[in-house]
């Protein structure tokens, strides 16, 4: 066709049509292999302009690469729907192979389609749940319900056992990063494990969508653990106090990761609460633990190269920039580690959960995975030294079960997330019979 004539065929052919979000997120994972952050941030909307602007968008992708390695091939992209606030947005979920693991990326586009969500993990589409055997589906019922009111609002499930009841019940507090109310790690849903085999022993359970899921296109940088974390256990504890069939007297909290750092915090802020659970829970301050997961990560590879090796250092160096109490207070995020901000980690450095935890005075259950390279043994034995002298404080870990609480052998591995595993059934048997002991 020459020239003329192709230009004839698009004339009579009319406008193209819009590029769909499928093409876009691709296009935009082009851009990033080749660290083209101008043409990978070219659709960003406003909000995601000011979080992630190309600047930060390129130290944010080295990091990741440095311990993942570099993207070899895309996968085709999945869309689904998600309505928020009358406003219907696309997620693309688009499979990518690294060299050392599999993840999706995660691309969320306005109606008008900019891009206002960018998300790397083992999570893709939502999958087809395989229930443990301790799970019991006729001895309890979901029941769908929300947690807190407003802008904030948030979709959550009640396990409620059958029966009338009154049952204690617990609420569940998400490790880091914008999680689901299943705490969705790959095929993995450790929080709706241990809602179904909590409620089948007759405890209710209720989980709900982290606030940075939920309303992530709307969350702004200054956020802190009180907006993520906090704010909404407490609104989902109060809940459960005014639920048909739920012992208000008994309302616990159980907290993951960043979420048991929370817990003693909620314990000293509702002092109703009748105990405290704090599972995978770091003692350590959070930038050194973060220091210690990137180091490990390098320590797999059998022939890391520079720029992994200068990736770990470059986060030493900015955990060690947040140490400094005189650090300006309009430091940029990407001076320090993960690209958050500075009052994030401000916030998070006052949890303090283990000296938290020796004032409160509900009880307080402590459990770790001996396989877990992400919060160590090394975080318990910090533990059991500050606080395991207290009666109403129980420890116990559990050798061969990793971050998620899932049962492994040999060295733990990121990719481990990637394969289906359950909460063990130790796990789920020790936790009743703490909370029905209380």
């Amino acid at each position: 066709m020459t020239h003329t004539l192709m230009i004839a065929a698009l004339a009579l052919a009319g406008a193209a049509e819009p590029e769909s979000p499928e093409a876009k997120a691709k296009a935009l994972m082009a851009a990033l292999a080749k660290e083209d952050f101008a043409a990978a941030t070219k659709d960003f909307d406003a909000t995601m302009s000011k979080v992630l602007a190309a600047d930060n968008l390129g130290p944010t992708w080295k990091r990741l690469v440095g311990q993942v390695g570099a993207l070899k091939t895309q996968g085709t992209p999945v869309k689904e729907k998600l309505s928020e606030k009358g406003k219907d947005y696309e997620i693309v979920f688009v499979p990518c192979a690294f060299e050392k693991m599999r993840l999706y990326t995660r691309v969320v586009f306005t109606p008008d389609g900019k891009v206002t969500g960018l998300q790397f993990s083992p999570n893709g589409p939502a999958g087809e749940y395989k229930a443990p055997a301790y799970v019991k589906r006729d001895a309890f019922k979901d029941v769908d319900v929300t947690v807190g009111e407003g802008e904030w609002a948030l979709p959550g499930t009640l396990s409620l056992p059958a029966g009338a009841g009154p049952f204690p019940a617990v609420v569940l507090v998400h490790g880091s990063g914008p999680q689901d109310r299943d705490e969705r790690i790959g095929p993995n849903r450790p929080f709706r494990d241990l809602a179904g085999g909590l409620a089948s022993r007759g405890i209710a359970v209720l989980r709900y969508e982290k606030r940075t899921k939920q309303h992530g296109a709307r969350m702004t940088k200054d956020v802190t653990v009180k907006e993520e974390t906090v704010d909404d256990a407490l609104a989902a504890a109060a809940l459960l106090r005014t639920t048909k069939g739920v012992d208000a007297k008994k309302v616990f909290v159980l907290g993951h990761s960043l979420g048991a750092m929370a817990a003693p915090r909620l314990g000293e802020l509702d002092p109703a609460l009748a105990g405290l659970i704090v599972m995978a829970c770091p003692a350590r301050p959070l930038e050194d633990v973060v220091v210690d997961q990137v180091a490990y990560i390098l320590s797999l590879a059998k022939e890391p190269g520079a720029e992994q090796k200068a990736g770990v250092e470059k986060i030493k160096e900015q955990a060690a920039r947040l140490k400094d109490p005189n650090l300006p207070k309009d430091t940029p995020a990407k001076d320090l580690p993960l690209g958050a901000p500075l009052a994030y980690w401000r916030s998070v450095a006052a949890l303090r959960p283990v000296e938290t935890a020796a004032k409160v005075a509900q009880p307080v259950f402590v459990l770790q995975g001996g396989r877990d390279y992400q919060v160590t043994m090394e975080d318990f034995g910090l533990w059991e030294k500050a606080v395991g002298g207290r009666k109403n404080v129980t420890l116990k870990s559990y050798p061969k079960l990793n971050h998620l609480f899932a049962e492994g052998e040999g060295k733990a591995k990121p990719e481990e997330y990637s394969k289906e595993g359950h909460v063990a059934a130790e796990v789920v048997e020790d936790l009743a019979r703490w909370v029905k002991g209380q």
